[in-house]
């Protein structure tokens, strides 16, 4: 195991940053001013495969949108946190809720607002077109860019860290 699976392999509470991870980063607004954001759908099965998994997911965002709080009620994510500052205290108050040791939650995140959040988890992860100050400081870099599935992809190391992914492939491979 790499020292990420290693890490991965104790998480049970991942947070996910929403711009430049769970979307491509870039913000539409319509001439109405509605923000309109594209999510992977890769990325979202991801999500429920790991929430079946055991493992609890949370959204946390610098910014609010109601297309992330639909997105996010079609996940089933309850957990889902707009318009945060401080990322951190907000990871640290949900694991404290939870009992659970910070060494047992994660995150991905792409940018430098992310760093405080990203290192104090217990593992970090980020996408490929990441700024370079988070890539150069997080346990793992997906190969795949924000909303192009590298939230997939971190779902898919977790859950086969944890020695779930044959289970959670057995209903799509009877």
């Amino acid at each position: 195991m790499t020292r990420a699976t290693d890490k991965a392999a104790g998480i049970v509470l991942m947070g996910f940053d929403v711009d430049g991870v769970l979307t491509d980063g870039t913000l539409y607004f319509s001439s109405r001013g509605d923000e309109i954001k594209a999510f992977s759908s890769l990325d979202g099965h991801g999500l429920k495969m790991l929430q079946r998994a055991g493992v609890e997911v949370a959204l946390i965002s610098g910014r609010s949108s109601r297309a992330l709080e639909l997105r996010a009620e079609n996940l089933g994510v309850a957990e889902l946190h707009m318009g945060v500052e401080d990322k951190r205290t907000l990871l640290k108050g949900l694991a404290a809720r939870r009992g659970i040791d910070l060494s047992r939650t994660g995150y991905m995140g792409d940018d430098v607002v992310d760093l405080p959040i990203l290192r104090a988890c217990g593992f970090s992860a980020t996408v490929a077109d990441g700024h370079g100050e988070v890539l150069a400081r997080v346990d793992y870099v997906a190969t795949r860019s924000g909303g192009r599935g590298a939230v997939r992809e971190v779902c898919d190391l977790i859950l086969r860290a944890q020695g779930k992914w044959d289970a959670a492939m057995k209903e799509y491979l009877a």
